[in-house]
């Protein structure tokens, strides 16, 4: 079994021992199967499993920060007399291979505000996004890849 299907099943367990449904008891019992884990297994899997739970709260992070800081910027923009919007389609080369890989990427592109997926290339090799704000294409496409396409593939492989 993997060591996050047990991480899992110890959580679920922790949950229904201590009787309170809630997500803070579940990340409470994520944590403690996360430990016993550590403390039982040796190996491999277990240090793979401890590096993607880093890069997984690191992904969280980021994808907070961006969408913050995405929303902010559409408000002031919407709340202010004068628009800065300059507006445009961008393709992106991409790094990523697999179908999830692609798919993730263009979900948190779309989930962000200010920022469209409309189409990737039949190669898979170009994401055409639509931006509002394009105020240096290079330098949108070296946030996004430097960004976004690093983390998903830290994630995913």
């Amino acid at each position: 079994m993997s060591p996050f299907l047990t991480n899992l099943l110890l959580a679920l367990a922790w949950v229904a021992l201590t009787g309170h449904y809630d997500a803070a008891n579940f990340f409470v019992g994520l944590l403690l199967g996360y430990a016993a884990l550590r403390m039982t297994l040796r190996g491999k899997n277990v240090a793979a499993y401890g590096a993607r739970i880093v890069a997984i709260a690191g992904f969280i992070l980021f994808f907070l920060k961006e969408l913050i800081m995405a929303n902010l910027r559409l408000a002031y923009d919407v709340l202010t007399p004068r628009h800065y919007m300059r507006p445009g389609i961008i393709a992106i080369p991409l790094d990523l291979k697999t179908d999830l890989e692609i798919t993730v990427l263009t979900t948190l592109i779309t989930l962000t505000p200010g920022t469209l997926s409309l189409h990737v290339t039949d190669d898979r090799r170009t994401l055409y996004i639509h931006a509002m704000y394009i105020d240096d294409a290079e330098k949108l496409i070296r946030n996004i890849k430097d960004g976004f396409e690093r983390r998903v593939r830290e994630v995913l492989q």
